[in-house]
C-alpha cells in the first residue's frame, strides 16, 4: 500500500474527493489531505479529516500536528516544511478536483498557496484531474496549460462528460469517478514500480469503439463496444510519453488534449483510416470492435415499417483489417490483437488468431462475464504472446491498459 496525498482545489466536485478517501483508505493507503481555502468552501476540512484519519492542511504557515508524517508512521523529531515533508514522503501526489485556476498555477510555477507549493517541490509521481465547466475547459488558456503539463511529464486525465454543475448544462468537465480516479492511482503506482518506462519517441497507433454498418439512413448493425479501453491504452499510452493516434470508431467519450483522433463510423472508414496511420506507427492496439459483418446493400433512404411486415436482410463480410495490416508490416513494428471471445476455449481461439494473423501478442477477454469487457468500467484478460500467458484483473480498464503496455515494453526490448 502507499502514501498518497491528495491536493483538494475550490469547485462542486470537491465531494467527489471525500469518496476518493474513503476508497482510498479502505483499500489501505495512508493518506494526507492539502485542501485550498476555496475547496473548504465547498467541503469542510473535518470531513477529510475524519476519513483520512490525519488534519488537514491548507495554509503554508500552518502547523502540521503529524510534522509532515503519513498516519501510523512514527513522527519526526522536529517541525519540517510542510510543503517539502509532504511530498518526500508521498509515493504519489493527486490534485482532484484541479480547478483551472490551479491548473495555471501549476502549469506556470506559481507557489501562492500550500498546494501549489507542494506541487512546485514535489518530487513524486503527479496526476491532475481537472474538473469545471465546459467553457473553462475549452477555453484556448485551459488548453494551453494542460498541453504544458503533459509536456512536462505530468499525467493530466481527461474530465467525463456529461451534467455539470450548473443547471441545463451538458458538456466535459466532469471529475472523474472516485473509483475511476483509484484506477489511476493504482496504474501509475504500477507503472512506477515497474519502472514505468518510457514511451518517448515511440509512436502508437490505437482502435477504439465499435463500427456501425448501415442498414438505411437511419438504422445500423453494430455493436456494445464503448471504447472505453481502447480510451484507457491510448490515455496510458500518453501518460509514458508515446505520440497517440486513436481511430476512434463513435465513441461518446471524453477526448484527451494530448491524443489526436480520427473519427470513423464504418468498418470500411477504420480500415482507410488505419491505412493512412499505420506504416508512422512503432506500436498497433487494435482494440476497436470491427464488425465482421455488414448488409450487402443498404439503402439511402429509410426503410418504412408500413411498406413490409417482413424485412429480409442479407450481410456479406467485412475484411479483416488487423490481418491486412500485419500482412504489410515493417520491421520494428509491434502489433497487438484484442479478442473479445464469448464462453469456454475463448483463450485457445485467441491464441489461433496470434498466430494465423501473424501479431506479436493478442489480449482475449471473455465478454459472456457480466460487467466485463463491452459497455463495462473493468474488464479481466489475458495477454498472450510467444513469452507465454498473463492474467490481468478483473480490475478497471486503465489498470488494464498499463499491463498491456508492460507487455508490450518487454516484446519490444
Amino acid at each position: 500500500m502507499a502514501r498518497l496525498l491528495l491536493g483538494v482545489s475550490g469547485g462542486i466536485a470537491a465531494y467527489k474527493a471525500l469518496e476518493f478517501v474513503r476508497l482510498a483508505t479502505a483499500e489501505g493507503h495512508q493518506l494526507r489531505v492539502i485542501q485550498t481555502h476555496s475547496a473548504q468552501r465547498f467541503v469542510g476540512a473535518a470531513s477529510f479529516a475524519a476519513l483520512s484519519g490525519a488534519p488537514v492542511l491548507s495554509d503554508e504557515f500552518e502547523r502540521d500536528p503529524l510534522r509532515g508524517s503519513f498516519p501510523g508512521d512514527p513522527l519526526p523529531a522536529q517541525d519540517p516544511a510542510s510543503h517539502l515533508a509532504l511530498t518526500a514522503a508521498a509515493d504519489l501526489f493527486l490534485i482532484a478536483p484541479a480547478s483551472a485556476n490551479t491548473i495555471a498555477k501549476l502549469a506556470h510555477g506559481h507557489a501562492d498557496n500550500l498546494l501549489s507549493t507542494a506541487a512546485l517541490g514535489a518530487a513524486c509521481p503527479l496526476i491532475v484531474a481537472p474538473a469545471m465547466n465546459d467553457r473553462m475547459w475549452d477555453n484556448p488558456a485551459t488548453v494551453a496549460n494542460i498541453a504544458l503539463l503533459r509536456e512536462r511529464g505530468i499525467e493530466v486525465l481527461t474530465p467525463g462528460t456529461g451534467r455539470l454543475a450548473t443547471a441545463g448544462e451538458w458538456g466535459p468537465g466532469r471529475l472523474p469517478a472516485p473509483a475511476e480516479l483509484l484506477a489511476a492511482v493504482a496504474a501509475k503506482l504500477a507503472a512506477t514500480a515497474s519502472g514505468g518506462a518510457s514511451w518517448r519517441g515511440i509512436r502508437t497507433l490505437v482502435t477504439a469503439g465499435g463500427t456501425r454498418e448501415p442498414i438505411d439512413a437511419v438504422r445500423y448493425v453494430g455493436n456494445r463496444s464503448s471504447g472505453r479501453m481502447g480510451f484507457a491504452l491510448a490515455d496510458a499510452a500518453a501518460a509514458r510519453g508515446s505520440d497517440v493516434v486513436v481511430v476512434a470508431a463513435n465513441v461518446a467519450l471524453g477526448r484527451n488534449a494530448a491524443v489526436r483522433y480520427v473519427e470513423v463510423n464504418t468498418a470500411a472508414e477504420l480500415q482507410a483510416a488505419c491505412e493512412a496511420e499505420f506504416d508512422a506507427a512503432d506500436v498497433l492496439l487494435m482494440c476497436a470492435a470491427v464488425a465482421d459483418f455488414r448488409p450487402a446493400e443498404p439503402r439511402s433512404d429509410k426503410i418504412s415499417k408500413t411498406a413490409a411486415e417482413a424485412l429480409e436482410l442479407a450481410l456479406e463480410a467485412t475484411g479483416d483489417v488487423l490481418a491486412a495490416l500485419a500482412a504489410r508490416r515493417r520491421e520494428g513494428q509491434t502489433l497487438v490483437g484484442f479478442a473479445a471471445e464469448h464462453g469456454p476455449g475463448g483463450v485457445g481461439r485467441a491464441r489461433a488468431k496470434l498466430a494465423g494473423k501473424g501479431l506479436d501478442a493478442i489480449v482475449c477477454n471473455d465478454v459472456a462475464q457480466p460487467g466485463i469487457g463491452f459497455d463495462a468500467e473493468d474488464n479481466e484478460v489475458t495477454i498472450i504472446s510467444s513469452a507465454g500467458e498473463t492474467a490481468v484483473g478483473p480490475a478497471a480498464k486503465r489498470v488494464v491498459a498499463e499491463a498491456v503496455l508492460d507487455a508490450v515494453t518487454a516484446l519490444r526490448c
